[in-house]
């Protein structure tokens, strides 16, 4: 009997081209496990040896999990459940919920998530944290009042909300937005354009690298994050990592990152409220200070080595279940 690293399998409905979260996911993860694991990333598993199967998405890897669970009845297999999948299609989706049911380890990325999932399955579930690493925030307390928002538009995120409480704010606030991410809609594209024309405070970049992003992230007074359904958004940690406070709607996936009391939600949807709630935090040196401190306090939580633990011990219990008669003995991370 041979022993050897443990093959891991991460199926990612997303690739590097993608430039969105899972894909920043199953990247992290990857060079989290390298080390310890032959580890390749996959659009869809196409059969090839796995010890394990990690799947994000139930809806978009549902194939993938379905085929390697027929394949592969006793392998482990994880689910990494995604916004859309804790607060939409596994109650409405029969290709969601039968990957959730294939799945012997379920993976939530925020606190919160975890009461989404049916009673059921929350005793084969647990929260891996998303991490980012630090930067450094450029220190200026110079006017206009730099906010940023990183997000490709889409309807989950709703970039509509923030279009819209633009046109509610005064011309001559001391505020400036700056806008992130690939038109994934082409209405919400036009309509980002529109709101360029219409507000001179508003400016939409499109798409930008990773790198491009997290610099505008670490240069602005807050970010704001207004998505209406969420996992566990990686933008967040990286603004809290970065130093900088967060207005986000109040959704699970916001409360699961930044806490019940944090200070600086807005309900979903609401553009009037976003709009007080940015000129409030340009105005208010106290309230943006104390939301600062309440997002620093949270700041421990995302460091890559508290992800790398928890990562590695998901796949460690995932092998101690790897029972295969006459396997090659397969080597327990470290």
């Amino acid at each position: 009997m041979v022993s050897r690293r443990p093959r891991v399998c991460i199926v990612s409905p997303a690739l590097a081209d993608a430039n969105n979260g899972n894909w920043h996911t199953a990247s992290r993860w990857q060079k989290f496990l390298a080390p310890v694991a032959d580890v390749q990333i996959v659009l869809a598993w196409n059969g090839a040896p796995a010890d394990v199967l990690i799947a994000l998405h139930a809806r978009r890897s549902a194939d993938s999990i379905e085929r390697f669970a027929a394949a592969h009845p006793r392998a482990p297999l994880a689910l990494v459940m995604t916004g859309t999948d804790l607060y939409r299609d596994i109650r409405t989706e029969a290709l969601a919920q039968h990957a959730l049911q294939c799945a012997s380890h379920v993976v939530v990325l925020q606190d919160e998530g975890l009461t989404a999932l049916p009673a059921e399955v929350r005793a084969r579930a647990r929260v891996i944290v998303q991490s980012a690493t630090k930067l450094v925030r450029r220190a200026s307390s110079t006017r206009p009042f730099e906010l940023v928002a990183v997000g490709h538009l889409r309807e989950e995120k709703d970039p509509a909300t923030l279009m819209a409480a633009m046109r509610l704010l005064p011309a001559d606030s001391a505020l400036r937005i700056t806008h992130i991410g690939k038109a994934l809609d082409p209405m919400l594209g036009t309509l980002a354009q529109q709101t360029m024309q219409a507000c001179p405070l508003y400016r939409w970049l499109g798409p930008l690298p990773r790198t491009s992003a997290r610099r505008h992230i670490a240069q602005a007074h807050a970010l704001i994050h207004m998505s209406r359904m969420e996992g566990g958004a990686n933008v967040v940690i990286e603004a809290i990592r970065c130093g900088v406070p967060v207005l986000a709607s109040r959704i699970d996936g916001n409360v699961g990152l930044l806490g019940a009391n944090y200070g600086g939600y807005f309900p979903v949807g609401d553009a009037s409220a976003l709009a007080r709630l940015m000129q409030r935090a340009a105005s208010d040196e106290t309230f943006i200070t104390h939301l600062r401190a309440q997002c620093a306090l949270r700041e421990p939580r995302f460091t890559p080595a508290t992800e790398r633990a928890a990562v590695r011990a998901l796949l460690a219990d995932m092998l101690a279940l790897h029972t295969s008669p006459g396997a090659d003995t397969i080597a327990a991370p470290q």
